[in-house]
């Protein structure tokens, strides 16, 4: 019996997306003892992980044929292509191809110019193997050159899927009967602007809603506060099924590093951001992309960082001990020592920890609607793990009293005719 090939995949919700377009291409083709690496490149760590990862799995696995791509194997292929343990290296602008599955017979490496890239084809997919929520494309690569950033040499330039792909794949997840989608993207806020009339990210998630009433949940991937369009924040303010919780990426809090890293916002920019939105709609919550230890960050400029947590009302952190990235400019900045971006990450972290346990207290006593994950386990509107006291089919939306709060989640007891 022939079996499914093993995608492993690392980084953002729009390589998620992207490994099951893989995983359907490799099965048509037949390769059922592949095994699929979909890289990320935002950090070295991210990049040694899939090294250890292909290495584990070629011990394991010494008759399956591996596979790297993503965006550590496009702007890396060398790297990759020179490990025993690797068949073939694939890039970005290829993998979502079928005919870079047809077997052994095509090259070893075939990584193209990314940057020529001019169109994002789109795929529709009816399932994600393992997840409770479904990840929708809206959008491809980046236009901006943050310093610190090597993204925009894995994925190109920004491309955007017309709205009525995206609505075509979100009106196939939910007949498939997936309950929440997520809008993802490398920097899905500046969604539109190659498109003809210029569409908006808000003017895209409004078409959507209202084409697809029979979906429960639409949350967004990381946006920029800066391009947030006037229809997203009057979706934000009026429409229930538009999640209150916004991932923002911010990555630090004073503007001389703002500046260095060639950010399009300033301090005062993020805050005043959060304190509209929170005007708009009192209950959301804020994520935030945080950068610990960048070139030249001064302990003063790292405590402008550290206040943001405060000043922006910020929940749930991701926090990144900088990371030099070869080909970046700020990779050519005089740099801190690795411990002292250590150790910075981890007040941030900490900050962050204090902030979700307070924010997690604050839910005691309050109904949530909670979309199972596994075992009981699942996430409330605002993203706030919670376990219920009973089981429940993944995939599904159920009312939940908050119960208590009980490390880095709730504990929530399910209310009676709960089908939310």
């Amino acid at each position: 019996m022939s079996r499914d090939p093993q995608v492993v995949t690392f980084g953002c919700r729009l390589n998620a997306f992207e490994s099951e377009v893989m995983r359907r291409h490799a099965r048509d083709a037949g390769l059922g003892n592949a095994i699929i690496f979909n890289t990320c490149a935002v950090t070295a760590e991210a990049e040694r992980q899939a090294r250890q990862a292909i290495r584990k799995a070629r011990r394991e696995n010494p008759g399956a044929r591996i596979i790297v791509t993503g965006c550590a194997a496009q702007v890396g292929a060398d790297g990759f292509a020179a490990m025993p343990e690797v068949d073939s290296v694939i890039g970005n602008g290829e993998k979502l191809r079928p005919e870079s599955y047809a077997g052994a017979g095509g090259p070893r490496v075939d990584v193209g110019n990314i940057m020529a890239t001019e169109e994002t084809a789109h795929h529709l997919i009816t399932g994600f193997e393992d997840r409770a929520r479904a990840f929708v494309q809206v959008q491809n690569g980046c236009d901006h050159r943050c310093t610190f950033c090597i993204i925009p040499y894995g994925r190109g330039n920004s491309r955007s899927v017309p709205a009525g792909a995206v609505v075509e794949q979100a009106r196939l997840l939910v007949e498939a009967g997936y309950n929440e989608i997520v809008l993802t993207g490398v920097d899905i806020t500046s969604y539109g602007a190659d498109l003809p009339g210029r569409p908006s990210l808000g003017q895209l998630a409004r078409r959507l809603l209202t084409l697809v009433p029979e979906l429960r949940r639409l949350r967004l991937s990381s946006i920029d506060a800066v391009e947030v369009d006037d229809d997203l924040l009057d979706l934000i303010a009026r429409e229930p099924r538009l999640m209150p919780h916004l991932h923002l990426s911010l990555q630090a809090g004073h503007d001389m590093i703002l500046k260095r890293m060639k950010r399009r916002h300033t301090r005062a920019d993020a805050v005043a951001f959060c304190r509209r939105v929170r005007d708009l709609r009192p209950d959301v919550v804020f994520g935030a992309d945080l950068i610990a230890g960048f070139p030249t960050e001064t302990e003063e400029m790292f405590q402008a960082s550290l206040d943001l947590v405060a000043d922006c009302g910020l929940t749930w952190l991701h926090v990144f001990p900088y990371s030099a990235r070869p080909g970046t400019p700020a990779a050519r900045m005089p740099q801190l020592p690795k411990p002292v971006r250590r150790e910075r990450a981890a007040r941030l972290r900490d900050a962050g920890a204090t902030a979700a346990a307070a924010f997690l207290a604050a839910r005691v006593g309050s109904t949530a609607q909670v979309l199972v994950e596994r075992d009981g386990r699942g996430r409330t509107e605002h993203f706030a793990p919670i376990a219920l006291d009973a089981p429940v089919a993944d995939g599904t939306l159920v009312r939940a009293r908050v119960a208590a709060a009980s490390g880095d989640r709730l504990i929530g007891q399910i209310l009676s005719g709960a089908a939310a």
